[in-house]
């Protein structure tokens, strides 16, 4: 689900572009000082997640470690960035879904948009069906993605190519980048690529072991999409020169990769990956969605109703048809903001400002709720220390360097939906719902069994807050 959740397939194709734009050659190193802090935060969702297991994750965890107001602003920061993706990742499902039958049709924003909604509307019915489901539809298309990003990109860079010649540099990227401000740019854009892993934290609910496994299969995802990341980057710095890669009107990328390595039947196999890939995103994202509805609806910080469950499927149903129907409504607007790649731009850059805004302060959240944990072992010290808090301050930093750097619209996007979020959250705290109240059980490792971060098991069974409807076990 991890893996899902990142999409590397989708990631690479439709991501690339932007990240080029941005670090050129050495987008490698991008998605390599990305990864760092990205496993830091990884390591706070992993224990985080010992110590209370809620369909919410940051929104719960957030609010009870830092500060009530601070966990919905990170809840509402994942919800909104989901929202926003539905679009960003249903519009390239259409598209190379088309491209399989005709170029003409791929470029037609239209057409992309009608069917990216089906593939969409089609993930909505397996997510409203149960987790179970959901997780073998995973294994199957998620599987198959990963088989052949790894079969292909060995293959690329074996076979090499002659758009340029391999440099260490690309993997480090000193003095590369232009400066702060342009590194902050790549490094926005690299998060965006990793994101989606957390979805195993938003289904810790429905998870059987979960304060083990689902945050095993957080830190698993990064690793995994990582070195998917830079084998398939490098192969197409090799491959494609950088002045197609960026050029709107230029052949997919990894279609072209595709066909570098096998004339004729590689494009039309890598395209199958990037759909299977781009469709099992909008399965995990959609997950995330709902559950993070799911859990403030139950706490009352938004409408109630966001808080049912389906007798029969144990599934957040009411989240699930509100966020289909917004998503549709954003899905004919999205036509309005112009091309494909124009869309994918915006999306991208008001993401990746959203999920910094929660993964900084998922980072921060661990040290407080460790903080007196944390000089117990050198363990400890790392990975509920400094490893998450160094995450964090790096998630900071790319908020704010790319609040004063980022195009107007960009900005507009991302912190206009933010800053929706405070008419639900003044609202439900005037109207006293218990999540606001300060005599809410504080997030506390001390309260837990665990004195060593890396080996010892947090024996706190610390249940989902708040009334309302629960999730099943079922994975």
């Amino acid at each position: 689900m991890a893996l899902a959740g990142s999409a590397p397939a989708y990631s690479l194709a439709s991501t690339t572009a932007v990240l080029v734009g941005a670090a050129g050659l050495v987008s490698p190193a991008a998605l390599l000082w990305c990864a760092i802090p990205m496993l830091g935060i990884a390591w706070a969702f992993n224990y985080l997640g010992r110590l209370d297991v809620n369909a919410g994750a940051s929104y719960s965890w957030v609010g009870r470690a830092l500060h009530p107001s601070l966990g919905f602003l990170s809840g509402w920061s994942l919800v909104v960035s989901a929202t926003i993706f539905m679009v960003a990742g249903s519009l390239p499902a259409g598209q190379y879904t088309l491209s399989l039958f005709s170029s003409d049709w791929a470029n037609n924003t239209w057409a992309s948009i009608g069917v990216g909604a089906v593939a969409f509307l089609i993930m909505a019915l397996l997510v409203l069906l149960g987790a179970r489901i959901t997780a073998h539809a995973q294994w199957i298309m998620t599987g198959i993605e990963v088989a052949i990003l790894v079969a292909f990109g060995l293959a690329a860079l074996i076979h090499g190519g002659s758009a340029a010649t391999f440099s260490w540099s690309w993997l480090w990227g000193f003095g590369h980048f232009g400066g702060i401000k342009g590194f902050s740019a790549a490094a926005l854009v690299a998060a965006f690529y990793f994101w989606g892993w957390d979805v195993t934290a938003n289904l810790s609910e429905e998870t059987s072991n979960s304060k083990r496994n689902s945050g095993l299969g957080g830190l698993v995802g990064v690793v995994g999409v990582f070195a998917l990341f830079e084998v398939i980057t490098i192969a197409v710095n090799l491959i494609i020169s950088q002045k197609d890669i960026t050029d709107p009107n230029s052949p997919p990328l990894l279609t072209t990769l595709g066909n570098t390595v096998w004339p004729g039947a590689g494009g039309k196999i890598m395209v199958i990956a990037v759909v299977l890939s781009t469709i099992a995103t909008l399965e995990t994202t959609l997950i995330q969605v709902t559950r993070s509805l799911f859990a403030m609806g139950r706490d009352r910080t938004v409408p109630s109703v966001f808080g049912r469950s389906h007798s029969r499927w144990q599934t957040p149903w009411v989240a699930i048809a509100v966020v289909v129907v917004v998503s549709l409504g954003l899905f004919v607007a999205s036509n309005s903001l112009g091309s494909v790649s124009k869309i994918m731009a915006d999306a991208v850059a008001a993401i990746g400002l959203q999920i910094a805004v929660y993964y900084a302060l998922a980072g921060f959240a661990v040290v407080v709720a460790y903080r007196k944990l944390v000089l117990k072992s050198v363990s400890n010290a790392i990975f509920v220390g400094l490893w998450p808090l160094a995450g964090a301050v790096f998630m900071a930093f790319l908020f704010v360097e790319n609040c004063m750097n980022l195009p107007g619209v960009q900005i507009a996007i991302g912190l206009g939906a933010l800053a929706l979020g405070i008419i639900p959250m003044t609202w439900y705290w005037i109207k006293g719902s218990e999540y606001y109240r300060t005599g809410t059980q504080r997030l506390d490792a001390t309260a837990a069994d665990a004195v060593d971060a890396l080996y010892g098991e947090s024996t706190l069974a610390a249940s989902a807050s708040g009334t309302g409807d629960s999730l099943a076990t079922d994975i």
